[in-house]
């Protein structure tokens, strides 16, 4: 049986050194939700990548997301893919030290349709 990790919005995910790397449609629906245009909001909360092939959001002085308003998340509803997307399509060794997710054992039918809902 699959685990599926519920997420309890800790904001420890957001506090890790890292990038979120974003997509056209993260861009599309992150600037149209705080009521910037494209490339406005490209100007004010993203940076050049790493590997120099695409854009990633900007970090805080301190390492945390740009969105991170104390223990929220600025922009929750319309989070990009890749932060969506932990701990159940990717993680990495030992994220369950930092991270407050519940682990949560389920069909593999809900497993499919919970990973679903969570899709872009």
């Amino acid at each position: 049986m699959p685990i599926y990790y519920e997420c309890q919005r800790c904001t420890a995910c957001c506090r890790w050194p890292g990038q979120v790397r974003l997509a056209d449609p993260d861009i599309a629906r992150i600037s149209s939700f705080l009521g910037l245009s494209e490339v406005d909001f490209i100007q004010r909360f993203t940076r050049l990548r790493v590997d120099r092939r695409g854009l990633a959001l900007m970090d805080k002085a301190n390492g945390e997301c740009i969105f991170l308003e104390e223990n929220d998340c600025r922009i929750q509803a319309v989070k990009p893919q890749q932060c969506r997307d932990f701990p159940n399509r990717w993680n990495f060794a030992d994220f369950e030290k930092v991270c407050h997710a519940v682990p949560r054992r389920v069909s593999e039918e809900v497993y499919v349709e919970l990973l679903k809902s969570r899709a872009d």
